[in-house]
């Protein structure tokens, strides 16, 4: 992955109030049209202080990085996210927040495992996009854009407001590793249902203080590794036992993520157990979130979810799949003891689960 590196003059004055690293990975936030066949095309972030205008009144001093080229969100994987965690390692110092322009289709994937990797973090990391291009009229990606350059700027008696990885959009400002997409047609397209809002935009910006995770006491510690061999198994009624066990007996697999119904449930089937318990006997460690937006996972509430506790599936209790899917990748990585495994998975490391 190449970046290209833009120095841009705000009002920028001679003595900032901020400094902020803005990182463009792709996405339809810097797409333009193009003027012969109107397609759309990454637009030159030399340029942004004129699709922007209103970023000369920021007295912040602003640098992008923008991906050459620019990547879909849909192609999105491990060695994007091991990059961007490496290129705040390697500005920390120099930045006082960053914000990193990004599709939306898997926004909440990359900002729940730049949480990860990013240790005691005590500076904003502030994903934002867009869903209509910035060379449109009706366009939100200048509302998002200054609003996220405006939070990753804002600080209090020298400390930043939300040192941490969150997600801004509309006129919400979300924790990350908290986050779903949920519309693709309007404005709106983030909720986090699970968990309050930290901050939320209209005439000024409302910052929540106790839903903010606060400013760690140690140093950056910057994670490099991620295991991608990982699945999602989403249980449906009807499901075969062939899907089940191709999943289940993939080459190289480690982890599963199992979407279950309700609370925490699935079925009895015995072939079902019997092709859970052989997978977790063969050391694959399955990981059980419900499908419900804000369930919860009570394993042994109901009979139907008892048997996954016996056998040794682990519950993911109210995490979300982007964030179980991210924090078992995370985990998996760390090369951890079975037990240990199942216990990383059911604490709380960065505000992704409310801690029972």
């Amino acid at each position: 992955m190449k970046f290209l590196k833009v120095n841009i003059n705000t009002a920028a004055p001679r003595d900032p109030e901020a400094s902020i690293l803005l990182i463009y990975t792709g996405g339809t936030i810097g797409m333009v049209s193009d003027k012969e066949d109107q397609h759309l095309v990454p637009f030159d972030f030399s340029e942004v202080i004129h699709r922007v205008p209103e970023m000369r009144q920021f007295k912040v001093m602003l640098t992008v990085l923008s991906q050459d080229p620019p990547i879909d969100s849909s192609n999105v994987g491990v060695d994007h996210w091991i990059r961007l965690a490496q290129i705040i390692q390697v500005n920390y110092q120099e930045y006082d927040g960053f914000v990193i322009l990004h599709g939306t289709d898997t926004m909440a994937y990359s900002a729940s495992a730049l949480s990860f990797l990013l240790e005691n973090l005590e500076k904003p990391v502030i994903f934002t996009g867009a869903q209509v291009p910035i060379g449109r009229m009706r366009t939100d990606a200048r509302r998002n854009l200054i609003t996220a350059l405006e939070i990753a700027s804002a600080h209090r008696m020298g400390k930043t407001l939300v040192p941490e990885v969150s997600i801004f959009f509309n006129t919400v400002l979300l924790r990350g590793n908290r986050s779903t997409k949920v519309e693709s047609r309007h404005f709106n397209a983030f909720h986090s249902g699970k968990y309050p809002q930290l901050a939320k935009a209209g005439i000024d910006i409302e910052y929540n203080p106790p839903a903010i995770l606060p400013a760690p006491t140690r140093p950056l510690h910057v994670y490099q590794e991620l295991e991608s061999q990982v699945a999602i198994i989403k249980l449906f009624p009807g499901i075969s036992p062939t899907l089940i066990k191709a999943i289940l007996e993939a080459e190289g697999l480690k982890g599963v993520v199992l979407e279950t119904f309700g609370a925490g449930n699935a079925p009895t089937y015995p072939w079902f157990l019997a092709l859970l318990r052989e997978a977790i006997d063969r050391g694959i460690t399955i990981l059980n979130v419900s499908q419900c937006e804000e369930g919860e996972v009570h394993q042994g509430q109901y009979e139907t979810s008892m048997y996954l506790k016996e056998m040794g599936v682990v519950g993911g209790y109210d995490l979300s799949t982007e964030a179980a899917v991210t924090k078992l990748m995370f985990v998996l990585a760390q090369n951890l003891s079975k037990e240990k495994i199942a216990e990383v998975l059911q604490t709380d490391l960065r505000g992704e689960m409310t801690s029972r």
